[in-house]
């Protein structure tokens, strides 16, 4: 009986490690590429890169959670400090595997739930953006994440459960526009991961997608971008994309409180892409704001 008991444990701690593990895009999986530095950097403001790591790519910012206390990484060049050692392929299977180049699993506080719908080659676009700055040689410290969440390995059960690469808004084929503004907002500008509320083990409540939730910075409430009542049903999508580009609402009130760098970043955007994010956000499922 014993030793039948030991078997299944043993059996469970297998499929578990199994289960759990990291997967990675392997090298042959790159494409060739010569690296367009100017779509990365606009992918960079986008993705409002400098938002969370700083203007130098310092990094430092903490982000405090229930889950305990993260620390925004320096990504700058630097060899020590930053991901100057980096390879492409360490940098596309971080941003689209949520995988270090150790080969561990990174937290979700990194958004790479939404990256992972980016495409490759903007990707490398965007390593090499990353690549173009000053190295920085300021180490951040590590997270303060308490048990059982600082057990990295589970998270390859949370991926499992919540990580998935296929877009989260069906569309009709053929808009190109449509098709531009969901890469924008679904994957680049990674807008869900505040403007949707989640679960009690932080998992993107899918069906409450973008109609707002808790406040990330522990104050208040992120608005609902849907085109209900509740959110942008009076915004044109004319009325979007001037707030993206000034800052202005319809009622001539100011962005404010960490939306203020999002629009800054996104006003860097050519109107093109400004009109392809204010087309999709206006085709969404129009949802009320979701009970808590």
């Amino acid at each position: 009986m014993a030793r039948r008991l030991g078997l299944v444990l043993l059996l469970l701690v297998v499929a578990g490690w199994w289960l759990t593990r990291p997967q990675r895009i392997e090298p042959g999986n790159l494409p060739a590429h010569k690296p367009n530095t100017a779509n990365g950097e606009r992918l960079f403001h986008a993705g409002g890169c400098g938002s969370c790591h700083g203007e130098r790519l310092e990094g430092g910012l903490e982000i405090v959670t229930a889950f305990g206390t993260f620390r925004v990484p320096n990504i700058s060049p630097d060899p020590r400090a930053g991901i100057g050692e980096w390879s492409d392929l360490d940098f596309v299977n971080a941003m689209k595997s949520g995988v270090s180049p150790e080969g561990g699993h990174y937290y979700p506080a990194f958004p790479y739930t939404s990256y992972a719908r980016m495409g490759l080659r903007d990707l490398l676009d965007l390593k090499a953006w990353l690549d173009s700055y000053e190295p920085v040689a300021e180490a951040v410290p590590g997270h303060d994440v308490g048990f059982p969440w600082n057990v990295r390995r589970g998270i390859g059960l949370w991926k499992r459960l919540f990580f998935d690469t296929e877009p989260v808004v069906s569309l009709p084929d053929g808009d190109d526009r449509l098709q531009r503004g969901r890469y924008l907002v679904e994957a680049v500008g990674h807008c869900a991961e505040c403007h949707t509320p989640r679960n009690p083990i932080g998992g993107l409540r899918l069906q409450h997608w973008l109609a707002g939730g808790a406040n990330p910075d522990g104050e208040g409430r992120v608005p609902n971008i849907t085109p209900h009542p509740d959110g942008l049903a009076e915004w044109s999508e004319r009325d979007i994309v001037r707030y993206l580009k000034s800052g202005f609402t319809p009622d001539y009130d100011t962005v404010g409180g960490s939306m203020a760098e999002v629009q800054e970043n996104l006003a860097r955007l050519p109107d093109a892409d400004l009109e392809a994010i204010a087309a999709y956000l206006k085709a969404v499922p129009s949802l009320p704001d979701p009970a808590d």
